[in-house]
């Protein structure tokens, strides 16, 4: 059974892009803990993190680094946190997290949610910046 982040991919699932490559797709996290929170995903659907070969691996967390940068550019009032977790979806991803301190990326925090108006805002500002 396919993933929801594999059914985002291929487009069965809508979701606010923020980059994409051959290999590699960042999105808005559907329930952000802050405002610009994002998930970099590998294509290949993979449980595990560490279960991607040695290349695949590094090429993840170097599309995750431009992202990070994109976003600092978006919010430079805030870090980049990133955080591996692996448990809510059986599919690698890291989050890259704007915070000011270290309480906003608390995964026990109520989840946020946005109008489809304000996720294209914040979705087209990290793209734009």
């Amino acid at each position: 059974m396919s993933s929801i982040f594999t059914k985002i991919i291929t487009g069965e699932i809508p979701s606010y892009q923020i980059a994409e490559d051959e290999k590699h797709l960042a999105f808005l996290d559907a329930m952000p803990l802050v405002e610009g929170h994002c998930l970099v995903i590998p294509k290949e659907e993979i449980d595990f993190i560490f279960d991607l070969e040695n290349e695949d691996f590094k090429d993840l967390w170097s599309f995750a680094q431009k992202v990070a940068k994109k976003m600092t550019a978006a919010f430079p009032d805030k870090r980049i946190a990133v955080a591996v977790v692996g448990l809510e979806v059986p599919h690698a991803h890291i989050h890259l997290i704007p915070i000011t301190n270290m309480e906003d990326m608390n995964f026990k925090n109520v989840r946020l949610k946005f109008s489809d108006e304000e996720y294209r805002g914040t979705q087209q500002h990290i793209i734009n910046s």
